[in-house]
């Protein structure tokens, strides 16, 4: 009988520890006041929500909008992921920090938890609505999210327009009369093409707490006018603070429309070869229609297929040279496509390098194009080591380069110059292509079509002419 009895209780500790694994608690702060509740499923697909609860900044809603979600998600085979965080009173780092602190623990521990850490969302209420979205837009690579999930969100901070105390609460009394804070932290205003992640923006048209009309509708138009994957939902009545409740009318369909699009946003896999699409307006997709899917990186996308994790790091305007009048070297978006860790990168830049009044610095063209290089292979900067007799194999140095060489300009349009292209740009990059040893993609030569391919400004490709950019592209990297 006691021997049936010591099985029994060890069955029970398997059970209970079993349970205690698909939920647990971390410190995110040594001294305990920032915690994670984490809820891991029985099988993974491998995506991971983190939560952020609401409660305007004053206090935290953690059931109905934040451990409430668990159930389903889990059912979904999704990891959830609640951080409790430290409320501002006075520092508004405090919150911010937590919840990317939350961020960078799931990446950190993917493998052990089952998540794929490209595949990482946020899952914000309210004034955590605001926390998410504020985390989407500014904070660094490593703790952005892969998505966000916004509930009835608070998105601006003129407390004219929004929920006061969130904005009191977040900003301080001093900060609400610093009219560029309230800008920044009025996260429409810090959407950033190709860099913000895709959003669902979730209200009720009743909301009289949060009003739409100018928190979630602005983020998502700030979005959309990005050319950023977005999508809102909204049901004809719900008032505010409906969250997982089962109690809100449309909580069924509201299970359905968050599965389908989480079904419709699928993560690259784990081990794909990351591409960085380095480049001006032409990488943008200037003048396309949300470039973020029909841009030349895109395309290249589908025409490499899931192998392949092709991002678009293309910001308009910008110039190779560092004395130009935007060089690229200083964007946010070269600091993330460092970040990024890629296998490959496709650098176009030099067309607006051509205009006049950037060209007076053309003789620094080539130190400037060298120094992107060596910050993306520092290795180059190394001498060549002598081969002995029996040389061991190596492993090619990442990332593989591919130098573009800029279409041909088939006009003067913004004072591009296609004489200084040709006898200039070019010339150079490959004169550094052969010193390092590097990939030239010769866009100008190969990209044959002239303005049928082309916007009626005669530099930018037309859907048709970024299709044939995608395709020249795929075919010099599967070689």
């Amino acid at each position: 009988m006691k021997k049936f009895f010591v099985i029994g209780m060890l069955l029970s500790a398997v059970m209970v520890q079993a349970q205690t694994a698909r939920k647990f608690t971390l410190d995110l702060t040594e001294d305990g006041k920032a915690q994670m509740v984490c809820f891991l499923p029985e099988t993974s697909c491998g995506k991971a929500i983190v939560g952020v609860p609401g409660g305007g900044y004053s206090v935290l809603s953690n059931t109905h909008e934040g451990t409430m979600a668990s159930d389903w998600l889990n059912k979904q085979g999704i990891a959830y992921f609640v951080v409790n965080y430290r409320l501002p009173e006075g520092d508004r780092m405090k919150p911010m920090s937590d919840v990317m602190n939350g961020i960078r623990t799931v990446r950190d521990s993917a493998k052990v938890w089952g998540v794929n850490p490209n595949d990482v969302g946020i899952m914000g209420f309210s004034a955590g609505g605001h926390l998410a979205s504020v985390v989407s837009t500014h904070a660094d690579f490593d703790a952005r999210p892969n998505f966000s999930i916004l509930f009835y969100p608070v998105i601006s901070m003129d407390q004219k327009v929004s929920h006061k105390w969130s904005c009191i609460n977040f900003l301080g009394e001093e900060g609400l009369k610093d009219p560029a804070l309230v800008r920044d932290f009025s996260t429409m205003n810090a959407v950033r093409r190709h860099l913000t992640p895709p959003a669902l923006i979730i209200s009720a048209s009743d909301d009289r707490l949060v009003p739409f009309v100018t928190n979630g509708l602005e983020y998502y138009k700030a979005m959309r006018l990005a050319g950023n994957d977005c999508a809102m939902y909204v049901y004809p009545t719900g008032d505010h603070g409906f969250g997982f409740g089962p109690w809100f009318k449309y909580h069924d369909q509201l299970l359905t429309d968050i599965g389908n699009w989480l079904k419709a946003h699928q993560a690259p896999k784990e081990d794909a070869v990351r591409v960085a699409c380095i480049g001006n307006s032409i990488t943008d997709g200037h003048g396309l229609d949300m470039a973020t899917a029909y841009g030349y990186p895109a395309l290249l996308q589908k025409k490499l297929g899931s192998d392949y994790w092709v991002k678009n790091f293309g910001v308009s305007a910008r110039t190779m040279l560092n004395k130009g009048d935007y060089p690229y070297m200083n964007e946010l978006a070269w600091k993330d496509a460092l970040a990024f860790k890629p296998d490959i990168v496709v650098i176009k830049l030099g067309t607006n390098d051509s205009k006049g009044r950037n060209w007076l610095f053309g003789a620094e063209f080539r130190q400037d194009l060298e120094q992107m290089i060596t910050t993306l292979r520092p290795d180059l900067l190394q001498p060549a080591k002598k081969k002995g007799k029996k040389a061991a194999a190596t492993v090619p140095a990442k990332p593989q380069i591919f130098l573009c060489t800029p279409i041909k300009a088939e006009k003067t349009t913004w004072d591009i110059n296609d004489s200084i292209i040709v006898n200039g740009v070019i010339p150079v990059q490959q004169e550094v292509a052969k010193k390092y040893g590097l990939n030239v993609i010769d866009l100008h030569t190969l990209f044959e079509g002239g303005e049928k391919l082309m916007m009626t400004d005669g530099i930018h490709p037309n859907g048709q002419g970024a299709d044939k950019m995608a395709q020249i592209i795929a075919d010099a990297l599967k070689q």
